[in-house]
């Protein structure tokens, strides 16, 4: 199991090479340097962007100052944290990360990884207990059952290890909704009020019949077929590898979405042109001149995408239920195993992601919805927390009750590459660059080149 873990940490290493790096660091690491009274003077935390560096400086009350290009913070005390950026892209960001952790036994003491930062996608990679690269959090004196109490249940699920122990925390949630264009809701249904528009998409089949009546306007209903897959992965029932299995388990909800979004797109209920997500044509698909009803977003969507793509006047956008609840995203917080600086990395996880008040505060400040279950039911009813993009409507009241009914799908150390890749070969033949069996051939090579210990794929009867 262990060189399965190898595998799928760091493909560029040797399974040698890691072990010695990250698996027995013998007295240097684990709870040992978290009972250690000298604390470091650098603080490294590793990110992929500076979401997590902008909240921090706006809420973390030690925060001093931040060098003008944000590549330093000065704490109070002196301290000073390092932000270690590196794009998400092309896998950029975990190759660096994970150089950097097979280094963390070796490395000296103002050099070491303190923090770094993890998404839902490949959160499990780090988790792993064999793994050995995020501490528990017990580690560092923060006892999940009391401190984090009031998180959301699959929040602390998400960040925690196969038995159960928490190795990591997270100030958000990424509750996804319908985002959908009033005008477009005035000129079908009569009405953009979200109550109405979300009885016309209250589930798949309701959907289907809404897309029909979008079409016959002239509207699409979804820009891509990539828009919806995050509601079918999330509510898969069993994971994509099982733990200490080599073959990748194709679910029928993966398949299911196959299906539909072959049936959607030659029934023109998509935006043909559009292929994918986060490229030009589906940035240009959220604008004021386009045809597309309605996105399936979290919070972080609608902030860091669907706003800078509008090119129209606030308040043309509103939120409504989705057809099935789902949570797409997550920025996970982690303390490095072997950091020399555990008692200011437990302050920062607990300050950014267990105190109501300061996560209220990223919630009006960022429109995130922050992990507290008591905070976000107060914002749901607190008109402080409307918004002016989406037309003073407080969103809130419909990001709680998705939360509150979110499980999240058994995750596993490969989801990251079975996600993009799966979407990937069937993008093609939703395209007609190939048919069926060649989309699922192309499939079972790809995974197989991305994880070579992979055997086999299995797919539904």
């Amino acid at each position: 199991m262990k060189k399965r873990v190898v595998a799928v940490m760091m493909a560029a290493v040797t399974a040698a090479g890691l072990l010695a790096g990250c698996g027995g660091r013998g007295t240097d690491s684990g709870s040992g340097d978290a009972q250690s009274t000298e604390e470091g003077k650098v603080i490294n935390i590793y990110s992929w962007n500076d979401e997590f560096r902008t909240r921090l400086e706006a809420v973390y009350p030690e925060v001093e100052s931040t060098s003008d290009d944000g590549t330093v913070t000065t704490l109070k005390d002196g301290t000073e944290i390092h932000w270690v950026i590196n794009p998400n892209q092309d896998g950029v960001y975990q190759q660096k990360l994970d150089e950097a952790l097979m280094n963390q036994a070796d490395a000296a003491a103002d050099d070491k990884i303190d923090i770094f930062l993890s998404e839902t996608d490949y959160v499990y990679k780090y988790t792993d207990a064999e793994a050995d690269v995020a501490m528990p959090l017990t580690d560092l004196g923060i006892d999940p059952d009391t401190d984090l109490a009031d998180q959301y249940d699959f929040t602390k699920t998400t960040a925690s290890d196969r038995e159960g122990v928490q190795r990591g925390s997270t100030w958000q949630c990424c509750p996804g909704v319908l985002v959908y264009r009033r005008d477009i809701a005035k000129d079908v249904f009569g009405t953009d009020d979200p109550a109405a528009v979300g009885e016309k998409v209250k589930d798949w089949d309701t959907l289907k019949a809404t897309a029909e009546e979008l079409k016959a306007k002239g509207y699409y209903t979804f820009a891509s077929y990539a828009d919806t897959f995050r509601v079918y992965s999330n509510n898969m029932s069993e994971p994509w590898v099982a733990d200490g299995e080599t073959t990748v388990k194709i679910d029928p909800l993966i398949m299911d979405w196959v299906e539909n979004s072959k049936e959607w797109l030659d029934a023109g209920y998509l935006d043909k042109t559009v292929k994918g997500q986060f490229n030009d044509d589906w940035n240009k698909a959220m604008g004021s001149s386009s045809k597309v009803f309605a996105f399936l977003l979290p919070p972080w969507g609608i902030d860091f995408t669907l706003n800078p793509n509008w090119d129209g006047e606030a308040g043309a956008w509103a939120v409504t239920n989705p057809p099935q609840e789902y949570n797409w995203g997550g920025s996970y917080i982690h303390a490095a195993t072997g950091t020399d600086n555990p008692e200011h990395v437990k302050d920062i996880i607990l300050a950014m992601t267990a105190e109501k008040d300061t996560l209220l505060k990223i919630s009006q400040d960022y429109l995130d919805f922050t992990n507290t279950v008591s905070g976000m039911e107060e914002a749901a009813a607190d008109d402080a927390y409307a918004s002016d993009f989406l037309g003073g409507q407080n969103a809130y009241e419909y990001y709680a009750p998705v939360a509150e009914n979110i499980e999240i799908a058994p995750l596993s150390a490969y989801d990251l590459g079975c996600v993009e890749l799966f979407q990937n070969s069937f993008s093609d033949y939703f395209q007609g660059n190939v048919d069926f069996d060649k989309a699922k051939e192309n499939f079972e090579t790809a995974i197989k080149e991305r994880y070579p210990d992979i055997t086999e794929v299995e797919w539904p009867e």
